[in-house]
């Protein structure tokens, strides 16, 4: 097949590549460019050169021709919008769930010409095709696992992906990445939001949203502890990042019309754990799932939950987890697996 790869500079699209090429498909890479001009302004840096220096190296070692493409106004218009419109809202985003569906697999396709067969990428997930209806498979790596991210595409975005390296583990990556012999095989993974590997979060918050003094005050007493830098930065159920003594604090509430962030240390953990809560906006990526005993995640990571769930209406649901969490924040996404398979998503609410 004719495949174009979305090449990052990170050992995983690098492997992915290698993979693509020893199973014979014609492939041609592409490496996104999502920065914003007045955000490298404010970083202060060009945060792509050192990936594109790897990219190249990847693209050159393989004869692989590469295309550098400008999204950077599709990525404004949906990934940042969101992620701005959530804050704000006082919920918590999730960008790189948008950034799969709008950009990477989404505005991406009409990039590029039609004729590439399918799109590849480097992430740790699985598609398959079964009675004409397309599947999403978990990795082994429980911890690398991505299909929480991959959780609102649809069955057409599904039928034009390859996830070249969803049947390894993280460990056996970074070993083909050796036999390979690959520039990227001892490069750090980047822990930012979808292709922001070099900002921090915050960074990215304050460069859009700025930052606004308010006060920080105990619940049950009043006492004004101490001051933030805005409510958007903070999220319920946070107990880091506070700076105050005498903790663990817990943020409890937020007043978005005054920028007050509440905060309690007697019965903070009780406030903000729920073993209950609603889902809405869902995307099932193949047929909707029965009521019943199911398996969710409520963040990336290999941890799932033991669940009961029940239809409010076709488009919103309660679920029931077996245990509580103290990290539930509405505008989180809750992901729905079953037999080692991703059955869907959508957006927590406790109302």
């Amino acid at each position: 097949m004719k495949v174009a790869l979305l090449l990052s500079g990170g050992v995983d699209s690098s492997v992915a590549l290698h993979l693509l090429k020893q199973q014979g498909h014609e492939v041609e890479a592409f490496y996104l460019k999502i920065w914003l001009e007045e955000e490298l302004a404010f970083l202060g840096n060009c945060p792509w050169e050192e990936d594109l220096q790897f990219v190249r190296s990847v693209c050159e070692q393989t004869n692989t021709p590469l295309h550098i493409v400008n999204m950077q106004k599709e990525y404004l218009d949906t990934v940042v919008e969101y992620t701005i419109r959530e804050l704000k809202a006082g919920r918590t985003p999730s960008p790189d769930i948008m950034c799969n569906k709008n950009i990477k697999f989404g505005d991406f396709f009409k990039k590029i010409d039609a004729s590439f067969d399918k799109v590849a990428s480097g992430h740790y997930a699985q598609v398959e095709e079964r009675n004409g209806l397309f599947y999403l498979k978990e990795s082994p790596d429980a911890v690398k696992c991505q299909t929480y991210f991959l959780t609102y595409l649809s069955q057409e975005q599904l039928s034009k992906i390859l996830f070249p390296i969803g049947s390894f583990t993280k460990q056996q990556i970074r070993e083909l990445a050796k036999e390979f012999n690959l520039s990227t095989a001892n490069r750090k993974d980047s822990q930012g939001i979808c292709f922001l590997g070099k900002i921090k979060y915050n960074d990215f918050i304050k460069f859009h949203l700025g930052e606004q003094v308010g006060d920080i005050i105990e619940i049950e007493t009043g006492k004004k502890w101490g001051t933030h830098k805005g409510y958007w930065f903070h999220t319920i159920g946070q107990r880091t990042g506070l700076g105050l003594s005498g903790g663990p604090w817990y943020v409890v509430k937020k007043d978005l019309k005054e920028n007050i962030i509440y905060i309690s240390r007697e019965n903070g953990k009780e406030q903000v754990s729920h073993d209950n809560f609603f889902v809405r906006d869902i995307n099932w990526i193949g047929e909707p799932a029965n009521v019943g005993e199911i398996n969710v995640k409520i963040r990336h990571g290999a941890k799932k939950y033991s669940a009961n769930f029940d239809y409010i209406d076709e488009n919103k649901l309660k679920v029931k987890l077996a245990e509580e969490d103290q990290g539930i924040s509405p505008g989180q996404f809750c992901i729905f697996y079953k037999d080692g398979y991703c059955l869907g998503g959508g957006v927590i609410s406790l109302e």
